[in-house]
Parts: C-alpha cells; sequence; structure tokens
C-alpha cells in the first residue's frame, strides 16, 4: 500500500502543474488552490468520521496545523501564485529543487544530518541547473519580472514543503495518516482562502467550465488521492524513498504542457532540466565506502 501509495504520488502529482495553469488562467490563484484545498480535507474528514476515526486532539491540531500551513499553504500556495507566469513544465523543472532544501533543512534542524559532500555537490550542480533555467530571463532585453517572481515564488514553496514534510516527520500524531491529512488540508486551505479574500480576489471569482474542470480534477486527485497518498507513503516509507517523485513530475509536466497546452521548451531549458535532475541524483547518492583495513 506504501508503494502505490508513492505511486499514485509520482503520476497524479505530475498532472497538477498542468491542471493548475489551466485553472489560474481564469480563476484567482489563492482562492482557486485555497478553496479546493479547503473542500478536500473537509470531504475526507466527514468521510472518516463516518467510518467511526476519532478527531484529532487539540495537541494534534496544533501539530497538524504547522504542517498543512508549511505544506498546504505556504507550500501549494506559492506554487498556485507562481503557476500565473511560469509554464507548467517549468514550474516542474523548478520544484524538482525540493530535494537540496531538504537536505539544507535537516541540517539545520537540532541534531539534524549534516550533508555529506556528496550532497554539497548534488547541490552546486543544482544550483548550476537553475541559472541556466533562469539566466536568460535576466537580460535587459528579455527581462520578465513576472517570470522572476514566479520562479521566486516556487523556491519558497520548496523551502516551505521541505520544513513541513521534515518537521511531519519527527513530529508524528496519533492519528490515522488519512485524518492527519485531512486536517492539514482544511488548515491550509483555510489559511490561503482567507488570505486570497484579504488581497482582493473574492471579487475576481467567477465560475467558468474551464476553471471548474480544472478545480475538480485538483480536488479529487491533487488533494484527496494525492496529498492524502504523500502523508501516508511519508509515514510508512523513508522520505528518502518518498522524494524520488521529484524524478517523475517534471517529466510529466513536460510532456502534458508540450501537448495540451503547447509549451515549448527550448534546448538550454532542456539541458537545465538534465542538470537540475543530475544534482538531484547526485544528492540521492550515496558516498563510497572506506576500503577495509587488511
Amino acid at each position: 500500500m506504501a508503494y502505490a501509495a508513492w505511486l499514485a504520488v509520482c503520476f497524479f502529482w505530475g498532472t497538477t502543474y498542468l491542471a493548475i495553469r489551466v485553472g489560474v488562467q481564469v480563476a484567482p490563484p489563492l482562492l482557486f488552490n485555497g478553496m479546493r484545498v479547503l473542500a478536500a480535507g473537509v470531504l475526507l474528514m466527514t468521510w472518516l468520521r463516518a467510518r467511526g476515526q476519532e478527531l484529532p486532539t487539540r495537541t494534534d491540531w496544533l501539530h497538524l496545523g504547522i504542517v498543512g500551513t508549511a505544506l498546504l499553504g505556504i507550500g501549494n500556495g506559492f506554487v498556485s501564485w507562481s503557476a500565473q507566469w511560469v509554464p507548467s513544465g517549468l514550474a516542474a523543472i523548478s520544484v524538482a529543487t525540493t530535494p537540496f532544501w531538504m537536505v539544507g533543512v535537516e541540517a539545520l534542524r537540532p541534531g539534524g544530518d549534516r550533508p555529506t559532500w556528496n550532497a554539497l555537490a548534488g547541490m552546486v550542480l543544482g544550483c548550476c541547473g537553475m541559472a541556466l533555467l533562469v539566466a536568460p530571463r535576466l537580460q535587459a532585453a528579455h527581462l520578465d519580472t513576472g517570470v522572476l517572481l514566479g520562479f521566486a515564488g516556487l523556491q519558497v514553496a520548496c523551502a516551505s514543503w521541505s520544513a513541513g514534510s521534515i518537521y511531519s516527520r519527527y513530529r508524528p500524531v496519533p492519528v490515522s495518516p488519512l485524518m492527519g491529512a485531512a486536517a492539514q488540508m482544511i488548515v491550509g486551505g483555510c489559511l490561503v482562502s482567507l488570505t486570497g479574500i484579504l488581497l482582493g480576489e473574492g471579487g475576481r471569482l467567477a465560475c467558468t467550465p474551464q476553471g471548474l474542470a480544472a478545480f475538480l480534477y485538483l480536488l479529487v486527485f491533487g488533494s484527496l488521492v494525492g496529498y492524502a497518498a504523500y502523508i501516508y507513503a511519508l509515514q510508512k516509507l523513508p522520505v528518502s524513498t518518498v522524494s524520488l517523485y521529484a524524478y517523475v513530475n517534471p517529466v510529466i509536466a513536460m510532456a502534458l504542457g508540450a501537448a495540451l497546452l503547447g509549451e515549448t521548451l527550448t534546448v538550454r531549458e532542456i539541458a537545465a532540466a538534465a542538470v537540475i535532475l543530475g544534482g538531484v541524483a547526485v544528492v540521492r547518492s550515496r558516498p563510497a565506502s572506506p576500503p577495509e583495513e587488511t
């Protein structure tokens, strides 16, 4: 079941970049994202309560709320906000840097593992890939402030997602993974929706067939299936194994973006993706064992 959940994360989260990109073109990004996450959380918790599962305690809600804020409030919120400017394929490539952030956050955690030389080399390689991806947009003749803000927002999302994932690993709560996911979705969805309302997005909210289709797809496959599967896999498998989805999501997102949205990828962007994923592979590789003494 844990590996089945991981495979669901690999596939469905690869498709969500396309759905988010479609949705935010016709709906305000924060309300669009926050409402579908909140709705998914309420539906999941209602179903679990009907099956007799207990609600989290007040202390449990505190820890689950921290994780929900980091992963779904800040992390998912910034992904949706950035999708206004960054094509879905490039967004997926940028989010593939999450393992680098996980190494850094883990190193900053009291008592956390310090990065190995392999990890440091992979992080440097990944940074070179991001520089290759973003550098053309820094030229004065092609300066696109929106795209640059989008890439910056995606890195904020990666950092927050990594912090929340590591926190959830070391601060488990005595509730089922699905109940925990439902609580996190409710907290994260409320936070993003409230932020959207405070920023005046309510006046721009409209229901279109395109936006509704993207909303429903993300509610079911991005939240109910994808996020619940991620939380389940995170509690049952090592973080290093779960984070392998970072290899698969960009490939699916780039293929769908090109096929359905007509997004074009230059040779430079494909090379940047290869360098970033190569850096992820180096980060995840184990240092060579020292030779045994004879």
